[in-house]
């Protein structure tokens, strides 16, 4: 997200295009992101939402007061940051919708690589009259919310997807759609007799833990760190799925920023390594360094990598022993022990 889609959000407030919300009002802020400056006269009160860990941090540290997860009814309108992910800013409007009573305003801004204009016209298609002004390189769409909303909030809500009958997960989470290709390799090498304390970094809606419980049924515990919130809720759903008996604890947490309290026998992980559109190995290279930092002296790493991204240098760096265990035409599989 560019800093000009924030611009963009309330430039319809900086113009009057729509009334600027007074001090007895209270808005909704889905997707919000730190930077944001509300125009002058702009007075309603934000319950600003943010369920990635990175940017909930950045939204603390400019003096916001952040929440994962929305609570609250009858707000008098909603503010919705777009991502990339179509059925993120889908979900968002159908949560808006929930929470804004009859009449609000529900001001949503993204750029046209984000699908903002495909949306202007879906929700002109189920009946919302919206308008829209572009700038700063984005479009602002906005409408007020209808007396009946069900309809709109139905084609808006993101479906559960259960895939292979057992791991549920939903539109706007990493691989919703199906098992990611590198996470199945890893899965296919995952050590067999394992008994130790392990741990999973980004661990998404639970896929990876769920296999080493499968792999080694005598693991002690399994502890899941992932940066989504929302992530983090399936994998707690999945794992008490598939297996109830497994001791497991969850971290919303951001590893390249907040280390974990506790040392592990094992640490298991398919880094991110997408910053927006671009790749960034960036992003593992700190969840290497993590892993490090995490395990007890003679603990293991265990991780999948896009095939072209130098990881190696970088455990080498900070693990006695590396190598690789497999690869194949996308992916290797990369193995480190401290």
């Amino acid at each position: 997200m560019s800093h000009d889609t924030l611009k963009t959000l309330f430039h319809p407030f900086a113009t009057e295009a729509v009334p600027l919300p007074g001090a007895d009002q209270r808005f909704l802020f889905l997707g919000a992101e730190a930077g944001f400056a509300k125009p002058e006269g702009f007075e309603a009160k934000l319950t600003v939402v943010q369920d990635f860990r990175p940017e909930f941090r950045r939204l603390e540290m400019s003096h916001q007061k952040p929440v994962a997860t929305v609570d609250g009814e009858d707000f008098d309108g909603a503010l919705i940051l777009c991502s990339k992910h179509k059925g993120l800013n889908e979900d968002h409007i159908a949560e808006a919708l929930r929470r804004v009573k009859a009449g609000g305003l529900i001001m949503i801004a993204g750029a046209k690589e984000e699908g903002i204009l495909p949306l202007r016209k879906q929700l002109d298609r189920l009946g919302l009259s919206p308008d829209s002004t572009p700038k700063y390189h984005g479009v602002a769409v906005w409408f007020s919310v209808p007396a009946d909303m069900s309809a709109a909030i139905a084609a808006l809500t993101a479906k559960t997807v259960m895939i292979e009958g057992r791991f549920e997960t939903k539109a706007g989470l990493f691989s919703h759609a199906h098992v990611d290709e590198g996470s199945e390799l890893l899965a296919s090498r995952l050590p067999t007799d394992f008994d130790g304390n392990a741990a999973d970094f980004g661990a998404g809606w639970g896929y990876l833990s769920v296999m080493l419980a499968e792999a080694s049924p005598r693991t002690n515990r399994i502890d899941l760190f992932e940066a989504s919130h929302a992530a983090l809720e399936h994998a707690k759903r999945n794992l008490a799925r598939n297996h109830p008996d497994l001791t497991t604890r969850f971290f919303w947490q951001d590893l390249a920023a907040e280390p974990t309290k506790e040392k592990y026998d094992l640490v298991i992980m398919n880094p991110p390594f997408h910053e927006g559109h671009a790749a960034e190995p960036s992003i593992g290279a700190a969840m290497i360094k993590a892993a490090f930092d995490a395990l007890r002296n003679g603990g293991s790493l265990l991780m999948v990598a896009n095939r072209g991204l130098p990881y190696e240098p970088v455990l080498a760096t900070h693990f006695k022993q590396h190598g690789e265990v497999c690869r194949n035409a996308r992916f290797k599989v990369l193995w480190a022990k401290r």
